[in-house]
């Protein structure tokens, strides 16, 4: 069945619970500066807000260059006591409250003390009184909190307990005290009197509002019988995270997810979680109203009777009804079967149940590097739970691609326990996987099937060379986009660099040709010795069925 499928728990949601009132409120994560594997993550819901010396007090953004969010007091002039400050809030959407908050940060309140003030920095909430993790010069915090070199290193994460949280998060520096004032020109080696860096934050976004939704129309919705691609029409508001996906279930299974309105890319699941809600880069990520019109392929169901319901939720998983009824489903069969294939099978059977799983994780979606997919796991046993065995199974793929076609990858055999494994090509890209039993060689439908989602990384082979060099000269890129398809144009990567203790900084885009080979250089423009590391990013795009994904790590050293 195309679309996604859901996780257990949203499941029960959606199946379960979909036509009584909601009781419980919805969960989603919303990813800061970086993603939990590193990519860089836009700052929705956090602003910067400055005091005092204005000129010296800095609340900087430098998540899209590989950065951070960055609260900090300079060291170029003295800072008066309970005047100069920087700060970064987060509040959550309007009606939402965080329910957990993983930080990773670091700092240091470098410009020192006075009898009478003290450089510092502070983590707070839900108010900006709530300090959970501070660093005051002069209570002894006279070294680096953290470990700005490696932005999410374990010493950096700062896991926020249940008491503080709230609706706002703070990071705050600033000079206290007193009278007088901090004093200046002492400073870190940015320039720092006092800084906290937040690297990233994987923050969860509780809400309780409901969708609505009306307006139902379509041939699910009304037709006697139903055949190959039918519609459900609909309306849908929600006022909170937004309208997210419908979902089908069919006899009690959740078969399809779509995402009506992907709003212009914001109300696409990140992944990347551990605990089966969805992960979104922003606070609001989906329309909060859609007008949407679903298609629904039949021809995965076997003809007779069954109990279709479709259910709304939104991006933090609140679910409302838009349809629950009996279908009959009416494909069209071969006009007379004159010789049919044989058994598929001992025990073959029309009601066979058919189970798949990644060997990799429980959940229905699996994430993982080019050329490196996890295996598939599943079993096919009769009404009885007896085993079919010998039974061949197919095994289908279907890139993400608007119109893409399914492209069979394997059609292994079941063993005498009714199990099988499907290990899926090492090239394969993010892909919808459909494995389908067909009760007789031949038959033009199956009579059991089950969907599995892959997302793919995209995979890029990086050379460098020469590996030392100095200023004025030049070093020379050349590598390869490993996946296909290659867009007709080339597909765009981005290079970018750092050196030690800081994060990555794009400096250079790129195009690869039809093959995805590419070549660049650069030149060095300032004098060493220094050492830096060097990768190519390639981004999601439509055409192009990977998703964000990075090459190996080069290092070159300037003399």
């Amino acid at each position: 069945m195309a679309g996604k499928a859901l996780t257990g728990a949203l499941v029960a949601c959606v199946v379960g619970l979909a036509f009584a009132p909601s009781a419980w409120a919805g969960r989603y994560h919303v990813y800061t500066c970086r993603t939990p594997s590193g990519h860089s993550a836009p700052t929705d819901g956090w602003s910067g807000t400055k005091t005092g010396a204005v000129s010296f007090d800095y609340t900087e953004d430098t998540c899209g260059r590989g950065g951070a969010l960055i609260a900090a007091l300079g060291d170029g002039a003295p800072h008066p006591v309970n005047t100069d400050r920087a700060t970064w809030a987060f509040s959550a959407p309007p009606g939402a409250t965080l329910a957990g908050a993983t930080l990773f940060r670091a700092g240091d309140a470098e410009g020192g003390t006075t009898s009478t003030s003290t450089y510092e920095f502070w983590l707070a909430g839900p108010t900006e009184t709530d300090v959970f993790d501070e660093c005051v010069y002069a209570s002894g915090c006279t070294v680096v909190q953290g470990r700005t070199a490696e932005p999410r290193s374990s010493i950096n994460r700062l896991v926020v307990s249940g008491v503080h949280l709230g609706p706002h998060l703070y990071l705050s520096s600033a000079c206290l005290g007193t009278t007088g004032s901090c004093q200046g020109g002492i400073g870190d080696a940015n320039g720092y009197a006092a800084v906290v860096y937040l690297y990233a934050a994987d923050l969860v976004v509780e809400e309780s509002g409901q969708p609505t939704a009306g307006n139902v129309s379509g041939e699910l919705a009304s037709a006697a019988a139903v055949r190959g691609t039918s519609d459900i029409a609909f309306t849908a508001a929600d006022s909170g995270a937004g309208v997210y996906e419908a979902v089908f279930a069919v006899d009690g299974r959740v078969v399809q997810a779509t995402v009506p309105n992907k709003n212009g890319g914001r109300c696409q699941d990140a992944g990347e979680t551990a605990d089966g809600l969805a992960a979104f880069l922003y606070t609001q990520p989906c329309p909060a109203s859609v007008s949407a019109d679903v298609p629904f392929d039949t021809t995965a169901l076997s003809n007779g009777a069954h109990h279709l319901v479709v259910s709304v939720i939104d991006a933090a998983g609140n679910a409302a009804p838009v349809l629950d009824r009996q279908i009959t489903v009416a494909n069209p069969v071969a006009a007379i079967v004159v010789s049919r294939g044989a058994v598929n099978g001992m025990n073959a059977s029309e009601q066979a149940t058919l189970t798949a799983r990644w060997k990799s994780t429980a959940k229905i979606r699996a994430m993982t590097g080019y050329g490196h997919p996890p295996a598939i796991l599943g079993r096919l046993n009769d009404p009885a739970g007896r085993p079919i065995a010998g039974a061949l199974i197919d095994v289908t793929a279907t890139p993400p691609d608007a119109g893409a076609r399914p492209v069979p990858i394997a059609a292994p055999r079941t063993g005498s326990d009714g199990s099988f494994t499907v290990q899926p090509p090492r090239g394969i890209s993010s892909s919808s996987l459909r494995i389908a039993y067909r009760s007789h060689v031949g038959d033009p439908l199956p009579v059991a099937t089950r969907t599995l989602s892959l997302t793919v990384r995209a995979g890029i082979a990086l050379s460098v060379s020469p590996h030392t060099t100095s200023v004025g000269e030049s070093i020379f890129f050349h590598g390869r986009l490993l996946g296909g398809p290659i867009p007709p144009g080339g597909k765009q990567l981005v290079l970018e660099a750092r050196s030690p203790g800081s994060g990555w900084i794009e400096f250079k885009v790129i195009t690869t040709d039809r093959r995805g080979r590419f070549r660049s250089s650069y030149r060095f423009k300032f004098p060493g010795p220094a050492s830096y590391s060097f990768r190519a990013m390639s981004n999601s795009e439509a055409d192009y069925p990977f998703a964000t994904g990075a090459s190996n790590v080069v290092g070159v050293r300037e003399h």
